[in-house]
């Protein structure tokens, strides 16, 4: 973290603590068992079975260690292809590669930044092998779409809903909808446990093979249980599990989750309202969530009118001790994503977005007076005042 972010008065990102995850923590010590699959990791993989309603799950190290039993799981082979936006994180894409796998870049939807779902057919081929949707701030992929391609082609579906815990699409979770699902915990999301991720796995006969490739390529999950009495080496795998001291700590996350949520979700709402006459002066855009989607409050996000104007915000807003910052830079135009992947199409709306989004400060906590402070900034920069849009200036910005 660079100097200029430790000064910040106003961080982009907050870590938290809630309830009892110093508690779980010191229990765990007493139990003394620290390494994967303890106590806590199991209570999180059962309160996600039931709030989720998925088949299975089971912690991981990371959002992207599940992306990477993923791939293992539909057995990609050197030169099979994988549907992916680019504007994504890089592990959306390198748990593919890691197995041979070339992911195949297509262009976003305009108003989620989500993969646009009418340019996924175009991009199916003889190799393709899976889908991989990325559920962009926690606002849905249009899944009903998604699946029926995917059923129709006989094409395995892994939604990357890393930014999206809790957030459903016509009801149902997201992570719940395709063959597998993955989850992250990092600090940056909206339930946190430092470094964490978790695999949903949808379909019975993937479960034993992923508790094997999670273990190492090892059957101890069956030896854990009872169900054998040696375990053995009998697949490919990697430790894909998180210490039980992380499971620990998210176990107390997970059992606030809906208060974070809600948290979150009324932050957006403020930053909405706050901000709605900028946009109807069409100086900036607001996210955009349809009608049959709900989203979980993970991410708030204006777009600019052009590259240089983010740049220039970005600035103004450092200078008011305000950290914003901008997201990907779109995999299709990366070094790595040359070499390694290709595109479908054009990515005319990807790379128009990524060069204005701008993501504002968002965090379990964040007071209303700090909202009203960003978005008071950010109203002085496009040479207006806030109290001239509102009667009485919120909770004294």
């Amino acid at each position: 973290m660079d100097k200029k972010c430790d000064q910040c008065t106003i961080p982009f990102n907050r870590p938290f603590i809630i309830g009892k995850e110093l508690i779980n923590i010191q229990e765990a010590v007493n139990r003394r068992h620290l390494a994967g699959d303890g106590y806590f990791t199991e209570r999180c993989h059962r309160w996600l079975e039931d709030k989720l309603g998925c088949k299975r799950a089971l912690l991981t190290h990371s959002c992207t260690g599940a992306l990477e039993i993923s791939a293992l799981l539909a057995n990609i082979q050197e030169g099979d292809e994988i549907i992916m936006p680019s504007f994504t994180f890089v592990s959306t894409a390198n748990a593919f590669v890691l197995r041979g796998g070339v992911p195949v870049f297509i262009d976003i939807r305009e108003d989620t930044l989500n993969i646009d779902e009418e340019k996924i057919e175009a991009a199916i081929s003889p190799r393709t092998k899976m889908i991989v949707p990325v559920h962009y701030a926690g606002v849905p992929c249009e899944m009903g779409t998604i699946m029926k391609i995917a059923e129709s082609n006989k094409l395995l579906v892994a939604e990357d809903a890393a930014h999206s815990m809790l957030s459903k699409y016509q009801g149902r979770y997201v992570g719940t909808i395709g063959d597998i699902g993955c989850l992250s915990f990092h600090e940056t999301k909206n339930i946190i446990s430092g470094e964490g991720g978790a695999l949903l796995i949808n379909r019975e006969d993937f479960i034993e093979r992923a508790e094997i490739i999670r273990e190492k390529g090892t059957d101890r999950q069956k030896f854990s249980r009872g169900e054998v009495d040696k375990y053995s080496w009998l697949d490919i795998g990697s430790s894909y599990l998180p210490s039980e001291l992380v499971g620990a700590f998210l176990c107390a996350q997970l059992e606030e989750a809906e208060n974070i949520i809600r948290n979150r979700i009324q932050t957006c709402h403020l930053y909405t309202r706050l901000l709605k006459p900028l946009e109807n002066e069409k100086m900036l855009l607001l996210p955009v969530v349809k009608e049959n989607q709900s989203q979980n409050g993970h991410m708030f996000y204006v777009m600019t009118r052009s590259f240089d104007e983010r740049r220039g915000l970005i600035e103004h807003l450092m200078h008011q001790g305000i950290k914003a910052i901008f997201h990907y830079i779109p995999l299709h135009s990366s070094p790595a994503g040359r070499k390694y992947g290709k595109m479908s199409g054009n990515m005319k709306v990807t790379d128009r977005m990524s060069d204005r989004i701008l993501r504002l400060p968002l965090y379990y906590g964040i007071t209303e007076k700090e909202v009203a402070t960003v978005a008071r900034d950010i109203y002085s920069f496009y040479g207006r005042c806030i109290a001239d849009y509102f009667n009485e200036l919120p909770f004294g910005a």
